[in-house]
């Protein structure tokens, strides 16, 4: 069998040789004939397959969550209990809780037998209209309809089926996030039929397909993990050590840092860059002199770039625009959140300031402040700010703790030199990075397509599935 994508050999990032995906013109053969089916998620069919909405094909309950303010029902329980966040799992085997038998009597969580399916009728981001299969006989909450499929239909197909139609089943709900799903909904799912036999054919060949791409797609980014190790270290070394490898070194003294050339300097980064915090958030005008403009917050703020796109606006005072004003070099970074992240500017819009979830930073007079962005994105990775800033809750790198925070100081000539070196070699790498993910992103459409071409007949595969 051809396969839909030719695979050169994969990636190894040491030498930045990368793993290519391309289309190739090979398709499997349709089915000799076909005829409506008269719903239009799936419109033709082949002419053997008929079809039925779920409610005539299964089984269809919900499960329930016992009372969490009885310990009864959860203390020493034996019961396997899942939420919602395990139709995540291909095939559900761990639990999220065990419950008591108690806890089964008293509660409306029912059974749930193995080779069944879950599926999500609520839930946060993408859970909800997503399903899998159980792979342990177990309870599950009430955010969850368990699915018992009749003889007519073999559970694994049937799986497959309701995957490719996450889109489709999503949309019977609204599409409004808090609106969840509901046992009518599901009932109402149209379902193709093929003979049993070639149910099972096609879920064999699909099992065997899928886990061919899955297999492809996790040695990928695998490779994506390793690029972006080799990204760091490459950082870290160069602003901690240089980029003469034989150069003499020296303890600085500093955890964190470790070894630094000998003629390098420690200090608190007050006495080389000028700190300023942004302002509070002002909804509405205190002077007949303020004005609405532009603000940047943590969230524009990425790893070594700031989105300046579509910015909200706050009402600023004069003194405000000359006190918290930025300009394309300006280095920002983060009071809040994942403390300590770090991006330059550039196309900054008119008259914008920052708000008081960012520092300004700009650099004292030779000094590079692209330099210590990236010296800020070791120590970030390292979580030693999170150290420094004490994190237990939320962290916060308030402008003493950013000011009295520990850098070591090439020349400014050298902190020129090595900003100008990680730009073109993290550019060289992040372009690896994009050209795997991006193979990643066709090998998931091809198993999409696969999935939905096979379950819908588009595709006949019960010789393949041999």
């Amino acid at each position: 069998m051809t396969p839909f994508f030719a695979l050169s050999p994969k990636i190894q990032p040491e030498n930045h040789v990368i793993t290519k995906i391309t289309p190739q013109t090979h398709s499997r053969a349709a089915y000799s004939a076909y005829k409506p089916s008269g719903i239009e998620s799936l419109r033709e069919i082949p002419k053997h397959w008929s079809y039925a909405s779920l409610r005539w094909i299964s089984q269809r309950y919900a499960g329930g969550t016992p009372d969490r303010n009885n310990l009864d029902f959860w203390i020493n329980g034996t019961i396997p209990w899942v939420n919602s966040g395990t139709v995540n799992q291909a095939l559900i085997k761990t639990p999220s809780a065990f419950i008591t038998e108690s806890a089964l009597r008293g509660s409306s969580a029912k059974w749930v037998p193995k080779g069944a399916l879950l599926m999500a009728l609520a839930g946060q981001g993408k859970t909800k209209g997503m399903v899998a299969q159980t792979g342990i006989r177990t309870t599950c909450n009430q955010s969850l309809a368990a699915i018992c499929p009749d003889e007519v239909v073999e559970s694994r197909f049937l799986l497959q089926w309701l995957q490719s139609q996450y889109g489709n089943i999503r949309g019977l709900a609204g599409d409004e996030q808090r609106d969840g799903l509901n046992l009518e909904m599901i009932g109402s799912i149209p379902c193709p039929l093929p003979p049993l036999d070639e149910q099972r054919a096609i879920a064999a060949f699909l099992d065997r397909e899928t886990a061919r791409v899955d297999a492809l797609i996790e040695k990928k980014q695998r490779q994506v993990e390793l690029l972006q190790e080799k990204r760091t270290a490459l950082i870290s070394r160069a602003v901690t050590k240089g980029l003469d490898p034989n150069a003499r070194m020296k303890d600085s003294g500093i955890e964190w840092l470790g070894e630094i050339l000998t003629h390098w300097n420690t200090l608190g980064c007050k006495f080389a860059y000028s700190i300023q915090l942004g302002k509070m958030l002002q909804n509405e005008p205190q002077s007949p002199t303020d004005v609405k403009v532009p603000y940047l917050k943590a969230l524009n703020v990425r790893w070594e770039t700031v989105d300046t796109a579509d910015l909200a606006e706050m009402w600023a005072s004069p003194s405000d625009l000359k006190n918290y004003s930025v300009e394309d070099g300006d280095l920002l970074v983060c009071e809040g959140g994942e403390v300590g992240r770090a991006g330059i500017l550039a196309d900054v819009p008119d008259s914008c300031i920052i708000q008081n979830a960012l520092h300004r930073v700009r650099a004292k007079g030779r000094n590079n402040t692209k330099y210590l962005m990236y010296l800020l994105e070791v120590a970030g990775s390292n979580k030693w700010i999170e150290i420094l800033c004490n994190k237990a809750t939320i962290a916060h790198f308030t402008g003493e703790k950013f000011g009295e925070f520990a850098i070591v100081l090439p020349l400014p000539a050298e902190q020129r030199a090595i900003a100008a070196f990680l730009d073109r070699e993290t550019a060289r790498i992040d372009a690896l990075i994009e050209k795997v993910e991006a193979s990643i992103d066709l090998l998931r459409e091809y198993r999409t397509a696969l999935i939905s071409a096979a379950v819908t007949g588009k595709i006949d595969v019960r010789k393949e599935a041999a």
